[in-house]
């Protein structure tokens, strides 16, 4: 093993040496390659998790605005049938309401199974889509905790009224669904709730001595459904609800036969006074931050990321909304855009924190720069390359990778700097110093990078339940270690021949001169 490291130690003195001559055209594609991570970061497809197998797709279900329990229930039958008949199903769960339902469908283990879920998920939807009278929206189950149902939810604040909003919530609609990232899309701004509006006579309220004020007390009383008094009945506490029956409050006709009593203490029907109209409102009046809203749902399509989403209903937004609209966030969304793109401060936190150490360490701040700028570049270009080719994505599990890729790389530096500096200070040139301890420093490099390559790698090849998360941070460091290393064994040299500290000669033994003279020219 000695003699292989020998052979190879004397093979890269000798390529370095030619190396040095070529200084400035080296540093000229370092300086390339270490840029070339900003287009890589940029194109790259960011998220803030992978997708991973659960062995679960979530189902929301929408019913129509005037639909009862037993209307819903009835369709969930009809759901649960046709999902029940897809490979691979365990059983169904759900949660039925009147206005809707949701639930799960929980599959058979990774390893009993032939398709992963997000293969599984565009045969759910087209199997939920035959069944008519409500519409069945399938998630995969976030991979990290979230407060949202959907993939992606983009909230549109605005001044107007819900009626006025309902055209620009179509034309987003439309617009998503022609980008080609949506499975489905959807919104809570729903304008069919049957409704009925009281039209009062003011002229006849005012001639039988009332005012708007009494005729709505008395109406609330009597309408809303709120406890008015509490009574006490065998050391129980009771609430007084004064409330029209439940007939009553189903037929429209009937509530005009409700009696209003006039300052005089005459009993009058609300006929007398009032009008009903029938028209059509809101489901939810959307409120965001105290202004009017609605939201835009989705569901990406498998091989869509949820940052792709949620660019292409910015972009429409940007396209097709008025000045005096907005857009914000919600669930999973929200939480994508307020920690997803940390990136760019954590590698610099990290690289500032490293920095300032260095400079303590060698009492200097060009040294640092020479053992940053030599390897941590052009490590994180390597490690982006992956991403920007499509082999995984820039997530908050890549980003530990970047982290610690930092370190990594630095330490090899530190390595060749430390003993580079030791080397001038018993008075050999910069250039012979950085010769020597290039050689001297290649295999503890080495040995580091294969520890880690070697030590990462099977998370590269890992499959099953949680791969996703696992090949992320594998790939970033695999790739950073071998091609940082790589380039720095060649480009920190000539980097250190151009900025590094010239170090004094120090004061020493002729004896440990010779000795120490004699140790690195065994080295070269």
């Amino acid at each position: 093993v000695n003699a292989r490291f020998d052979a190879l130690h004397r093979r890269y003195g000798a390529l370095l040496a030619r190396v040095l001559g070529w200084r400035a055209q080296v540093l000229t594609a370092g300086l390339f390659f270490s840029l070339l991570m900003v287009p890589f970061y940029l194109f790259s497809q960011k998220e803030l998790a992978p997708i991973e197998d659960q062995s679960s797709i979530n189902i929301v279900v929408d019913a129509p605005s005037s639909a009862s329990l037993e209307y819903t229930n009835s369709y969930m039958h009809d759901v649960i049938a046709t999902v029940l008949g897809i490979p691979g199903v365990r059983y169904v769960w759900q949660v039925v309401r009147s206005s809707g339902a949701f639930g799960g469908i929980i599959f058979e283990h990774p390893s009993q199974r032939d398709q992963n879920v997000q293969e599984l998920l565009p045969q759910v939807f087209a199997r939920v889509a035959e069944v008519t009278g409500v519409r069945v929206f399938p998630i995969l189950f976030p991979a990290l905790p979230s407060a949202g149902q959907f993939d992606v939810e983009m909230v549109v604040q605005s001044p107007d009224s819900p009626a006025q909003m309902k055209p620009h919530a179509v034309t987003l609609l439309e617009a998503a669904q022609a980008s080609g990232r949506f499975m489905f899309v959807d919104t809570d701004l729903k304008i069919d709730m049957p409704q009925l509006r009281f039209v009062l006579d003011r002229e006849r309220i005012a001639e039988l001595g009332l005012d708007l004020d009494s005729v709505s007390r008395q109406l609330a009383l009597l309408l809303s459904g709120d406890y008015v008094n509490r009574f006490d009945m065998k050391g129980k506490a009771y609430q007084v609800i004064p409330m029209a029956t439940p007939q009553d409050r189903a037929n429209p006709h009937a509530l005009l036969d409700l009696q209003l009593r006039t300052p005089s203490g005459e009993l009058v029907p609300l006929s007398a006074i009032a009008t009903l109209e029938r028209e059509v409102g809101p489901r939810v009046l959307g409120k965001f931050q105290q202004k009017n809203a609605f939201r835009i749902l989705g569901g990406v399509l498998p091989g869509t990321t949820k940052e792709q989403g949620l660019a292409a209903l910015e972009q429409a937004a940007a396209e097709f909304l008025p000045a005096s609209y907005s857009i914000d966030y919600a669930g999973e969304s929200r939480q994508l855009r307020q920690e997803g793109n940390t990136l760019t401060g954590i590698l610099g936190f990290a690289l500032l924190f490293v920095y300032f150490a260095l400079a303590i360490q060698f009492n200097s701040f060009r040294d640092p720069l020479v053992v940053l700028l030599g390897s941590v570049p052009l490590a994180l270009a390597g490690a982006l390359m992956l991403p920007f080719l499509g082999l995984t994505t820039i997530n908050i599990y890549s980003q530990i990778g970047f982290i610690t890729l930092v370190g990594l790389v630095a330490k090899n530096g530190i390595l060749i700097v430390e003993f580079a500096n030791h080397l001038q200070s018993e008075g050999f040139s910069k250039l012979e110093a950085i010769m020597g301890a290039a050689e001297t420093r290649l295999r503890p490099v080495l040995m580091t990078t294969a520890a880690t390559v070697l030590g990462h790698f099977p998370l590269v090849l890992v499959t099953g339940a949680g791969a996703e998360a696992r090949n992320s941070i594998g790939i970033v460091l695999v790739a950073g270690m071998l091609i940082g290393t790589l380039f720095t064994l060649f480009v920190l040299p000539c980097l250190y021949l151009a900025l590094a500290k010239a170090h004094v000669r120090e004061e020493v033994d002729p004896q440990h001169d010779a000795e120490r003279a004699a140790e690195v020219s065994y080295a070269s």
